[in-house]
């Protein structure tokens, strides 16, 4: 007896059952390969629409700006612009633009509130005293939304999309870089080091750290009108700055910055790229940032990470910052690879960095991990490799004393301690608390709070063309909403009104490298 016949005569419920099932799976099979189909026909066709409008739209846009080209040749001069007034860029293929500083830097012709006004009350002691606070506390966004103005421009270039300024922070896209240099004592680290390997890992911490006054801050800096400039002396800092922005299309702003005592050099060119993708903004910034230590001849150059706004529909803000970013030491080779993670699924990595240094034999030396909201550690590579292995779970709770800023009540950061330390590992950097007023104050830092600051006597000492006298920010950080809208959409309308004109470059020259 053959064992279907066997089966058929033993168990024929069993085998009925069997064969219904399969029968059963089979026409499911089918029905899904033909929904399958259906979906990607579908696909297709929404992805040919998707096209059509896109060309469409380019259309539109092309003749806009013909349009607006034509009005601007038609139109006769305006005597209102002046001298100190700003203009626009003419707009070109982009490519990759190299901007060098076209001048020394003259720290007397630089804003130096340290050197003016009565020293009596800015320097006791000696020690530059600076704001701890806003004129005026943040407006709440809490009745306006952000997504009836966004839902109209997915896909497209947020710098070309007016945004109302309620959305904005009082402070400048200029400004907002000279953040980069807050944690300048890791430079300062850096040159005080005679190995190569101490070195980069300075580096990579102070790249880390560049950042790392991102978190929370959900508000907008206002776009940099063309030939616009922002300067700054910190002497307690031990550093001075020049930015300007140098191009309007595609927005391009450049900056150069030096130690006092001419050990080191700070310097580089970004393009935020920004785009709405539904529920996130992403900003990528494009440009190569370059740190020269002159004691040593040597040149890191390295990129910063993509940066994300999520909920922006509905739901509370956050931002993460993801992709890879790889400092390089171009004299001795030496490589330093840190990974941003995104976030992930379920939220475990966020705001993770991980990364690892490579000697010029490309030997992985020692590893870096933390997260660049809060801290970062070193270990050697060897003791985080046996560390995995050996499986722990858990790991040392280390403390380490932030730095602190001096008569400026301090708040912990939420989650300071969230950073598991592998034994044998090191503090490389902490971020400094921020001011307990500071979610008051658009979750400013300190050092942020200050870039703004506006004394009586530097009138006359900065250029016209500094952030620190444009009408709407200086508004919107005296509270006045209105006015800050107001001088907003008047400089914007005088940089469309002046498209055509030319401009020249206070500090920086362009050099196209392709």
């Amino acid at each position: 007896m053959t064992f279907t016949a066997f089966c058929t005569t033993r168990y024929p419920i069993y085998f009925s059952l069997s064969g219904t099932i399969i029968r059963l799976c089979k026409g499911y099979l089918t029905k899904k390969e033909s929904e399958c189909l259906v979906r990607s026909l579908k696909l297709e066709q929404e992805v040919e629409k998707n096209n059509i409008l896109s060309e469409e739209l380019q259309t539109l846009a092309t003749e806009q700006h013909e349009l607006e080209q034509s009005v601007v040749k038609g139109s006769s001069p305006r005597s209102a612009l002046s001298d100190d007034d700003f203009y626009d860029a003419v707009s070109g293929e982009y490519g990759l633009f190299l901007f060098t500083i076209r001048l020394e830097l003259n720290p007397t012709s630089m804003s130096q509130e340290n050197h003016h006004g009565n020293e009596e009350e800015s320097r006791p002691n000696g020690i530059v005293r600076h704001r701890t606070s806003l004129p005026a506390s943040m407006f709440s966004r809490n009745d306006f939304s952000i997504w009836s103005i966004l839902r109209k421009c997915i896909g497209m270039e947020l710098s070309k999309i007016t945004m109302p300024v309620i959305f904005n922070e009082p402070l400048s896209f200029l400004q907002r870089l000279t953040e980069y240099m807050e944690h300048t004592y890791l430079i300062h680290q850096a040159n005080a080091s005679s190995d190569s390997i101490e070195r980069m890992k300075c580096v990579a911490a102070f790249a880390v750290s560049a950042v790392a006054s991102q978190w929370e801050r959900t508000g907008k800096p206002f776009n940099p009108l063309l030939g616009e400039t922002y300067e700054l002396v910190r002497e307690d800092l031990g550093f001075r700055l020049i930015s300007e922005q140098v191009s309007h299309h595609p927005p391009v702003s450049a900056f150069h910055a030096e130690g006092l005592k001419k050990d080191f050099v700070f310097h580089g060119s970004i393009y935020p790229k920004l785009k709405f993708w539904g529920k996130s903004v992403e900003a990528e910034p494009k440009g190569i940032i370059t740190l020269e230590l002159p004691k040593y001849n040597e040149a890191y150059t390295w990129t910063n990470p993509t940066c994300c706004v999520h909920n922006i529909i509905v739901g509370q803000l956050w931002i993460e910052q993801y992709g890879n970013v790889e400092v390089i030491n171009h004299k001795t080779g030496e490589r330093c690879c840190l990974n941003f993670k995104p976030c992930g699924l379920f939220g475990k990595e966020l705001h993770k960095v991980e990364g690892y240094i490579l000697d010029k034999s490309k030997k992985k030396v020692c590893s870096l991990y933390g997260k660049w909201t809060e801290c970062m550690y070193i270990v050697d590579y060897a003791a985080l490799e046996a560390h995995k292995k050996s499986g722990k779970g858990t790991a040392e709770k280390k403390s380490s004393k932030p730095g602190s800023r001096e008569e400026v009540e301090e708040i912990s950061l939420p989650e300071a301690d969230t950073v598991e330390v592998i034994p044998g590992s090191y503090l490389l950097w902490r971020i400094a608390p921020r001011p307990v007023n500071s979610t008051e104050m658009y979750s400013f830092t300190s050092f942020a709070m200050q870039l703004n600051e506006l004394d009586k006597d530097m009138d006359g000492l900065i250029p016209k063309t500094d952030c620190r006298l444009r009408p709407d920010i200086r508004a919107m950080e005296n509270g006045d909403i209105d006015l800050a809208s107001e001088e907003k959409k008047r400089l914007e309308e005088k940089q469309r009104a002046a498209y055509n004109e030319r401009n020249t470059n206070m500090y920086f020259q362009i050099k196209q490298v392709y």
